[in-house]
């Protein structure tokens, strides 16, 4: 049976890893972020592109991982449609109300994946990289935005609470094959 499956959580917490390991695993096609590679291919600093640039990014991402998400019956999602939502908050785009209900309607559905996994905040320590924003303080209110997004909207989430790579691996693994 085919499966999609969203790992989710702030910048930091390990869900590129994660996911990455876990396609690997089960031999499925790992969809990436999406934000982090244009930023490293482009070398585009995200503080330059203006609230619009940003905000027309956003939703071209968005839009570009629709069509990735599409194409495969299973996957393995480094961020989920929740982490999408809980940015277009975070950077205050929800006033533009035909485009956040636009937003809202594909994204926040119940039936998108048949496993959400969230990675908890502050577990593994968090590296500047020049992509993420390195105040932790910023990723846990983006971290919470994804929570409460989840809670009031997503399928019952299924916590990773294993450090360890190899045992955040196996975790998720007998999970969805169980």
């Amino acid at each position: 049976m085919a499966q999609r499956i969203a790992i989710s959580g702030s910048a930091g917490v390990g869900k590129s890893t994660l996911a990455k390991a876990v396609a690997a695993e089960l031999g499925w096609p790992c969809l990436p972020e999406g934000m982090r590679e244009y930023l490293e291919t482009t070398k585009v600093d995200i503080h330059h592109l203006g609230i619009d640039g940003l905000r027309a990014l956003v939703l071209r991402l968005w839009d570009e991982r629709q069509e990735l998400e599409a194409k495969y019956p299973a996957f393995v999602a480094d961020r989920s449609s929740y982490d999408t939502v809980a940015f277009w908050m975070f950077y205050g785009y929800a006033k533009d109300e035909p485009e956040t209900l636009r937003l809202f309607d594909e994204a926040l559905r119940r039936d998108r994946y048949e496993h959400l996994f969230l990675l908890p905040w502050g577990r593994i320590p968090l590296v500047g990289d020049g992509v993420r924003f390195p105040n932790r303080y910023i990723q846990l209110h983006v971290q919470s935005m994804i929570v409460g997004l989840v809670h009031e909207f997503g399928p019952q989430p299924t916590w990773v609470e294993p450090t360890d790579l190899a045992e955040r691996v196996r975790f998720v693994v007998e999970r969805v094959s169980g």
